[in-house]
């Protein structure tokens, strides 16, 4: 495959420079710093004599642990002589900062420093293995300057804690035998430009492709995984390495069975957050040290220090699990492309759904879609039926009410006769959200009765089973006496239904049957082919052994209604995930108006079509990721003080700032909070980061109470 010359302004993906092209500042050119402190003595001097500078390249430029705006910059120190050959570019250090010893990295020695004054020397050298790679250094700093950020938070992302024992422990020899060849690539086959997408990545290319996978399951796991597998394989075939990034641990399991069947025993690493910090930092270290050069994980493994980068994917970039929840929350398809496009090495974005982000970067001509023939989308794909038709409504004049019409209880009796059937809810729990069964008024944990000293928080009430009493799901306080506060009643009626539920309506149904639910409380891996209900939410859909007989979507509404930009996108993304994981022509139930385009979408299999739509109308109503637009929350009054002092591009548009929707119980400290957005076009999200960079750095160089939160580009609640 072919693609264009990128327009890295256009994209938002031009190279800001790596950290060594910073100019070095001593710690002596701020108050906070350690100039008084030059010349400091560090442990085992004093008595002994006084230090000596290394005799070559004797100054080392440092970023440090410190997370101020403010300071967001290396600091120049001096290597004494005895930690001449520890101090290596990359490695852990420890330095006297505003006097205290911090924790740092040393991004490269020189011959002499821009600074005239005095400078501190390192206090040590933590360990002399070279964590932080050029490379990843770059990309680090990008990041950074993309998402108006530190340096050192990003690097806190990128780079796991030490462990001295891992690091000691002799490294495992690279697997034996010579590099996997390109691999079959049948899982390609069904593209037409599959083949010529695997050789141009075998062949040292940087193909950039939006891939839309098809639905079905091949030897127990998703074809999708299979797919991914081959790629690397191709990759791997070059002499280059790769990356892949998915959602969660479920996820990772599938690639990683895929891999090893693709690759063989020991030629990549999984990287997910339950491995516990030894083994997972015995992993990272084989890839930092090139003993692999293939890895699969989750979001934090965007940043894995793989050598001789080929290959970048991102599967489901849709999810929300790809955005970090930690500053300065970047997402896993944003760093990828930055890094692929530093590194002149192949993206792949994938997923059943496509994003208006993805859709943009084919509309752009920065990607190219990689899809298959309509035909064998057919052939492949489920047979969809919304429950919201015509004919339907005649046949059953209460199916618009019912949560279960004939029609959904039809498919779900014929499947069951063929194997397992799924059944997706959207909401976990029991019943989740209560309300008065008089006056329908939402039921909130009341204010204490008068004599009560502890207050109650005003939070929602639930039943996690049919035998519980209502609590609280903000404090957990039990409300056996709930009244509601408008009409005096104390009957309650559930407004939404969740999983252990509808398992429960579903078991007295189908009393022969065996019910399994698979949630946040349990996800299960895998099931077998026998005849079982399996009740799942969103992402937590088991993979079936042959795949699912039926499938059954429940509560469209739930998923469409949500008050958020992308409900449609996210809920057409839910869906095809689901269904992918049924037998081709299996009959899927959506309970949906066949009239809404998410829902014509999952009739058609056709998710460009709706992302091509979802983009242009962002378009003309300037929403992203037609612009770059950032939040600034907090207090009113820190809120309100930013936006004034802010320098911001003169294309900026400033929406509030307005209080936010969601309600805060009283013991939160941020109950009064407010938002204000500020969207520019995209052309301008340099300058836009640049400046909140800035209006950042100045309140904490005033040591500001007040935090104001800085979210560039977010995932959600838009």
């Amino acid at each position: 495959m072919t693609e264009p010359t990128p327009d890295p302004v256009l994209h938002g993906l031009a190279d800001r420079g790596d950290a060594g092209d910073t100019p070095a500042d001593s710690a002596a050119e701020t108050a906070s710093g350690p100039a008084s402190r030059s010349g400091a003595r560090g442990r085992g001097t004093g008595r002994a004599g006084r230090r000596e500078p290394a005799a070559r390249l004797p100054v080392a430029r440092v970023v440090v642990d410190n997370p101020l705006p403010h300071l967001d910059r290396p600091f120049d120190y001096l290597v004494p002589d005895t930690m001449d050959a520890a101090a290596v570019p990359g490695c852990r250090v420890r330095v006297r900062f505003a006097g205290k010893l911090l924790d740092g990295f040393l991004l490269e020695r020189v011959e002499r420093s821009d600074h005239r004054g005095r400078l501190a020397w390192i206090e040590r050298v933590i360990s002399s293995e070279p964590v932080l790679t050029p490379e990843i250094a770059g990309l680090a700093r990008a990041v950074a300057d993309h998402y108006a950020g530190t340096l050192a938070d990003v690097l806190r992302l990128a780079i796991p804690p030490r462990h001295a024992r891992v690091e000691a422990a002799p490294g495992e020899p690279p697997p034996p035998g010579p590099a996997p060849e390109g691999g079959r690539g049948d899982a390609w086959s069904g593209y037409p430009t599959g083949p010529s997408f695997l050789k141009a990545l075998a062949d040292g290319g940087a193909p950039r492709a939006v891939w839309g996978a098809l639905p079905g399951l091949r030897g127990g796991v998703p074809e999708w995984a299979v797919a991914l597998a081959q790629a690397v394989a191709a990759t791997l075939s070059g002499g280059r390495g790769a990356v892949v990034v998915v959602p969660d641990g479920k996820d990772v399991a599938l690639v990683d069975t895929a891999l090893t069947a693709e690759l063989g025993e020991g030629r990549h690493v999984a990287l997910t957050a339950d491995l516990g910090p030894a083994e997972r930092y015995r992993r990272w270290l084989r890839l930092l040290r090139g003993q692999v050069r293939a890895v699969v994980g989750t979001r934090a493994a965007m940043f894995a220090p793989v050598r001789d980068l080929g290959l970048a994917a991102v599967w489901d970039d849709g999810d929300d699990l790809h955005a970090e929840r930690l500053a300065p929350y970047p997402h896993a398809r944003e760093v990828l492309a930055l890094r692929a496009y530093r590194a002149n090495a192949g993206l792949l974005i994938g997923g059943h759904a496509r994003t208006a982000e993805a859709a943009r970067l084919i509309a752009t001509g920065w990607a190219r879609p990689l899809t298959a023939s309509r035909e064998t989308i057919r052939r492949r794909m489920p047979r969809v039926r919304p429950t919201g038709d015509d004919y339907e409504m005649a046949r059953d004049e209460a199916a618009r009410l019912a949560r279960l019409p004939s029609l959904a209880w039809r498919a779900l009796k014929r499947g069951l006769e063929h194997g397992p059937v799924l059944v997706q809810v959207p909401r976990r729990g029991y019943l989740p959200v209560l309300a008065c069964q008089n006056c329908r008024a939402r039921a909130r944990c009341a204010q204490s009765p008068p004599g009560m000293a502890e207050p109650r928080c005003g939070g929602p009430l639930a039943l996690r089973s049919g035998y519980a009493t209502p609590e609280c799901r903000w404090c957990g306080r039990v409300t056996p006496d709930w009244r509601c506060p408008n009409c005096g009643s104390p009957r309650l009626r559930g407004v939404v239904v969740g999983a252990r539920r509808t398992a429960e309506e579903l078991g007295r149904a189908f009393p022969s049957v065996r019910v399994r639910t698979s949630g946040r409380d349990g996800v299960l891996p895998r099931v077998g082919p026998e005849h079982a209900l399996i009740v799942a939410t969103p992402g937590a859909e088991p993979v079936p052994e042959g795949g699912y007989a039926a499938g059954v979507l429940l509560d469209g509404w739930a998923l469409l209604g949500r008050p958020d930009l992308r409900a449609w996108e996210e809920a057409l993304r839910r869906w095809m995930n689901a269904a992918a994981l049924l037998r081709p022509g299996a009959e899927l139930v959506v309970l949906a108006d066949s009239t809404v385009p998410a829902v014509q979408a999952l009739l058609r299999w056709d998710p460009a079509t709706h992302a091509d739509r979802e983009l242009s109308e962002r378009i003309e109503l300037a929403f992203p990721p037609a612009v770059r637009l950032a939040t600034l929350t907090g207090p009113p009054a820190a809120v309100r003080e930013m936006l004034a002092e802010i320098t911001l591009p003169r294309q900026a548009q400033v929406l509030g700032p307005a209080p936010l929707d969601s309600p805060r119980p009283p013991s939160d400290p941020e109950q009064e909070r407010e938002r204000a957005i500020v969207r520019v076009p995209r052309n301008a999200g340099a300058a836009l980061a640049a400046a909140l960079k800035g209006a950042c750095g100045v309140r904490s160089a005033r040591k500001a109470a007040e935090v104001v939160r800085v979210c560039l580009d977010p995932a959600e609640g838009i």
